[in-house]
């Protein structure tokens, strides 16, 4: 008898496909346009080398793949991670095409990372391994051409030292200008305020304008949030200052749940801080992994890694509204079955669009030589993901399709535009 065929798990940039082409059949996105978005524009990959404290050296791999620039310079993060590879930047830059064009800021889809754990490293390692990959990329990213800022693994200061070695990479009068070369730097180093906020700052911001548009408030909702780094941290700060309670939170040590009390953000913040994880969070009780996805919340935010959310875990999901402050958290089949019952599902192109939307913000506050105070920076973010919003609900009604299929139908509509006025030359 023959044995059971097995079928092969899809990778991510396969997952990014079937989004993209399901939403391209809604509006019959012509082939040529297909052919071109369907594949990056470059996909740059560099071995470099640097020297560890112990006097040896160490070979990394670094990746930037560059998906399309029509719309402006290339725009993504800087992933350092073990899990990096082609297939995941290849998705996640993909993602950043349509992410920005949904949010109309003039910039196209880039991601970019190197293969490494960064825990694993000293301070001055770690700043050798960014530097020497900034400078083996060379002229691949530009401010004027392909703009880099955090992500999993990275931070501020990681951004300053990029920035710092191109700019002495460059022309002597053209070092200042090279400050924009990337995004989400520190302050002082002429990043944005509220730049470190953002990303979980709009998820907020994406919840507020479904949930009120709904005839509800956030006020008393309950959210459980998987992920508590950057992303999930800051939206549960904001989610409990418009008057949300966050209920359940789950991390890679483990997962916790209040049945009473909400979970005080700025108090998990400080023991995830001092023991690296929210695993034995003395204000709420242990939770197991079932538990915590079977949470009894109205609001869930996947705020960590991709694929997350699966066929297998479904039926544990109880809330009926999820926003997805991470990357493709939810695979195609998961989402086909939680749509089919009833979950409104923010899609992460929407949701967690603030952080590009703020590093644009910074981009241009570096042309203009100007800072502007957070709350200037938090209303155009409100104001830009709100219009996001409004686009995508129209689109959603007009073609009778999923909220993912609208997002990705407003970003391809602007996209087309811009091929059909252009066209292919030479």
């Amino acid at each position: 008898m023959a044995s059971e065929r097995v079928k092969t798990p899809r990778s991510l940039f396969e997952t990014a496909v079937v989004q993209f082409e399901r939403a391209a059949d809604v509006i019959s996105l012509p082939d040529q346009t297909r052919n071109i978005l369907r594949s990056p524009k470059n996909e740059v990959i560099v071995n470099f080398p640097v020297e560890m404290d112990s006097g040896e050296v160490e070979i990394f791999r670094g990746y930037r793949i560059q998906h399309s620039n029509i719309l402006g310079p290339f725009k993504g993060g800087m992933r350092f991670s073990p899990q990096v590879d082609l297939d995941e930047v290849k998705a996640l830059a993909t993602w950043m095409t349509w992410k920005t064009a949904l949010v109309n800021v003039p910039f196209g889809g880039a991601k970019g990372g190197v293969t490494v754990d960064p825990k694993s490293y000293s301070e001055r390692e770690l700043q050798g391994i960014v530097r020497r990959f900034t400078h083996a990329l060379g002229t691949n990213i530009g401010p004027e051409h392909d703009i880099p800022a955090p992500d999993m693994g990275s931070n501020a200061q990681m951004m300053v030292w990029m920035m710092d070695t191109y700019a002495n990479s460059s022309k002597e009068f053209d070092r200042h200008s090279s400050r924009r070369v990337v995004t989400g730097k520190t302050v002082e180093c002429g990043g944005s305020i509220g730049r470190d906020k953002a990303t979980g700052q709009g998820v907020a911001f994406v919840l507020q304008h479904h949930v009120e548009g709904q005839g509800r408030s956030l006020i008393g909702a309950k959210v459980a949030i998987q992920g508590f780094g950057n992303v999930g941290e800051h939206t549960a700060r904001v989610l409990s200052g418009m008057g949300a309670h966050v209920m359940a939170v789950a991390d890679h040590t483990g997962a916790i749940i209040s049945t009473g009390t909400p979970i005080d953000p700025e108090q998990l913040w400080a023991h995830v801080h001092d023991t690296g994880g929210v695993d034995a969070y003395p204000e709420a009780d242990v939770a197991t992994t079932d538990e915590f996805w079977s949470a009894d919340v109205d609001i869930l935010v996947p705020a960590a890694l991709e694929n997350q959310i699966t066929v297998d875990r479904v039926d544990l999901i109880n809330a009926h509204v999820m926003a997805e402050g991470a990357n493709g958290p939810t695979t195609p089949e998961a989402e086909e079955k939680l749509t089919a019952g009833g979950m409104e599902i923010l899609p992460d192109v929407l949701a967690n669009a603030g952080g590009v939307a703020v590093s644009y913000f910074e981009w241009v506050q570096n042309k203009m030589s100007q800072q502007w105070d957070l709350p200037k920076v938090d209303e155009k973010l409100r104001n830009l993901m709100w219009q996001a919003c409004d686009q995508v609900e129209d689109r959603r009604r007009y073609y009778g399709c999923t909220r993912r299929d609208a997002a990705y139908v407003v970003a391809l509509e602007r996209l087309q535009a811009v091929y059909d006025q252009r066209g292919i030359w030479p």
